[in-house]
């Protein structure tokens, strides 16, 4: 009998997931990675140079200096050199091993809000998406800026949330915040897409249903230094992680991407379609 119901159980569950991938509501995307890991550009070889031969020259006897000591000694300001130098090099050593101590080399952080529905955020959202500059630095994070203050605008409408965080290398942090791109690409059915200068928007009828309340709103960044650690959230802390995104600037932002659902208006995801799609999400 146990087993019964819970074959029952996993048959409905497969039935509710099949249901969602079949009628996947719309989504946008916009972002961008501006960076790329520096490699010398290849240098090609070209003709050696050719110098004229000097003319001979006769050694010129100069002074000679004797240093009181005697025995040809050198004096004691090569030592002092020497010591100097050893003692930058210590200092350098130092101030590395130090500043490895003092934190990550890079973090990537993703949150998801969901919120009530709002035709005015999809419209703002969709709007910042078509005129970010997608290609720079710079335009990625004032795309940051403005996405984090259209969210915060909306905090009494904040309903759901989830945070996660990694730190790693640079190239660490890039492969996760490709993975986490990826995932919130697949809870919807693309509609538009802004990714690094490049512009695609597919055909869609919009699906209504009844019950459909919710937007999501998945922000996902990777930044040089680091982000806040990953916790559980409250609607203080989604507006602290918000407010840490808004503060990257173009010199420590790696990558950003934005991802939302349902992109068209009329659209609305169901409490079930979230608890489905966003398991992590926590009530704020």
């Amino acid at each position: 009998m146990l087993r019964g119901v819970k074959a029952l159980r996993a048959l409905g569950l497969l039935l509710l997931l099949l249901g969602l991938a079949l009628g996947q509501k719309s989504g946008g995307g916009v972002g961008g990675r501006p960076y790329a890991p520096s490699t010398p550009p290849p240098v090609s070889p070209g003709p050696a140079p050719v110098y004229p031969t000097p003319a001979p020259s006769y050694p010129v006897p100069g002074p000679v200096y004797v240093y009181p000591g005697g025995g040809g000694s050198l004096g004691v300001a090569p030592v002092l050199v020497f010591l100097g130098l050893a003692l930058v090099a210590f200092l350098m050593v130092r101030g590395l091993s130090q500043a490895g101590e003092e934190g990550p080399q890079a973090s990537v952080g993703r949150l998801r809000l969901a919120l009530l529905l709002s035709p005015r955020v999809q419209r703002a959202l969709r709007r910042l998406a078509e005129e970010a500059d997608t290609t720079t630095a710079k335009g990625l994070a004032d795309l940051v800026d403005e996405v984090a203050l259209v969210l915060l605008r909306e905090a009494p409408a904040w309903r759901f949330a989830s945070y996660e965080a990694r730190e790693g290398t640079e190239e660490e942090v890039l492969g996760r915040f490709d993975a986490w791109m990826l995932e919130d690409r697949s809870t919807y059915q693309e509609t538009f897409r802004h990714f690094e200068g490049k512009k695609v928007e597919a055909a869609y009828a919009p699906k209504v249903e009844p019950g459909g309340r919710y937007l999501v709103a998945s922000l996902v960044l990777a930044v040089r230094g680091s982000l806040p650690p990953q916790a559980p959230l409250d609607r203080e802390k989604a507006r602290e992680v918000l407010l840490a995104f808004a503060a990257s600037t173009p010199f420590t932002l790696l990558a950003f991407h934005l991802a939302w659902t349902p992109e068209k208006e009329g659209e609305g995801l169901t409490e079930e379609e979230l608890l489905v799609l966003y398991s992590n999400l926590e009530k704020i």
